[in-house]
């Protein structure tokens, strides 16, 4: 069995969901991802499972999707984004997570994918921006491209499979391992950028999309040799 990572958002989300599934269930009430009594059992990252993460069909399978009404395939090619943590809430409702530990750590770069498979990216990419911004005209294939990529694949599933889910955007403060924000408000002012960039409006909530945020050091049981910073 391998150990916790060793820094950053994946070591924390680690510690969270493997040791304290409490606080991070806690701050996803918070946010509305989940509901005020409502739990999630988390089927990725698990140590018993070597702390896999998954993508494409075999994200949503962990996430109890056994069919769609359209094929994955047809809307984003093989290879598409890797979960940082997917789970499944007593109220039936998948949890994807998307987790961050340090604002630099928010600014993908663009998109590398071969012309064939940008083809159906720049597509399925648009599609979603008019889902969310109608009257955005950014171009999402650039700068925060893992931003928006995690809102289309939530695009996917919520408006072509009318399949009911929550995306997390989940933040850590006080991650000194990474010299992180230490308030949820220096992460909000980097959120702001990110909307204004993609031509966002500042709420997703109605749309199923969540901010929530985790202190670290409410991450009480360390992990492994590795110090709680």
């Amino acid at each position: 069995m391998i150990d916790y990572a060793s820094a950053g958002s994946q070591r924390w989300l680690q510690i969270a969901v493997n040791r304290n599934p409490e606080v991070l269930e806690t701050a996803l009430r918070l946010s509305g991802a989940i509901g005020p009594t409502a739990s999630v059992v988390w089927a990725s990252p698990l140590r018993d499972d070597d702390f896999r993460e998954y993508r494409d069909m075999a994200a949503l399978t962990k996430a109890g999707i056994d069919s769609l009404k359209k094929p994955l395939a047809e809307f984003w090619p093989a290879r598409g984004p890797v979960w940082d943590a997917i789970g499944v809430s007593t109220e039936r409702t998948p949890v994807f997570v998307e987790a961050k530990a340090h604002i630099p750590e928010a600014a993908s770069p663009a998109t590398m994918a071969s012309p064939q498979s940008f083809e159906l990216i720049e597509k399925s990419l648009s599609e979603a921006r008019k889902f969310y911004a109608p009257n955005a005209s950014a171009i999402w294939t650039n700068v925060f491209y893992q931003y928006a990529n995690r809102l289309a694949h939530h695009y996917f599933l919520t408006r072509f499979n009318g399949l009911k889910s929550s995306l997390v955007f989940l933040y850590f403060v006080n991650a000194m391992d990474m010299q992180g924000p230490v308030t949820e408000e220096e992460w909000h002012g980097a959120i702001r950028l990110i909307h204004a960039v993609l031509g966002l409006p500042k709420d997703l909530r109605s749309r199923g999309v969540f901010d929530a945020f985790v202190d670290v050091k409410r991450l009480r049981h360390g992990a492994g040799s590795q110090p709680l910073y």
